[in-house]
């Protein structure tokens, strides 16, 4: 699966009191959209995970997004 980035993205994840909120830019957005969709077109079991040290913003929680069927 090929994971792009549009230059200039920024994405964070913040999980409070049981609630997951995930803020991006206009470009992290785009980046999410084109990511969630090839995860889309992958198979089951494909995933793709997010953390401060590879993608998200420092601070930031954990996030995997798994594709089931």
């Amino acid at each position: 699966m090929n994971i792009e980035w549009i230059d200039g993205s920024v994405i964070r994840v913040n999980n409070d009191n049981d609630e997951v909120v995930i803020s991006a830019n206009r470009e992290g957005l785009l980046s999410l959209a084109g990511q969630l969709t090839a995860l889309a077109e992958g198979v089951h079991g494909d995933h793709i995970h997010y953390d401060e040290n590879n993608s998200l913003e420092e601070g930031s929680a954990e996030l995997i997004i798994e594709r089931i069927e």
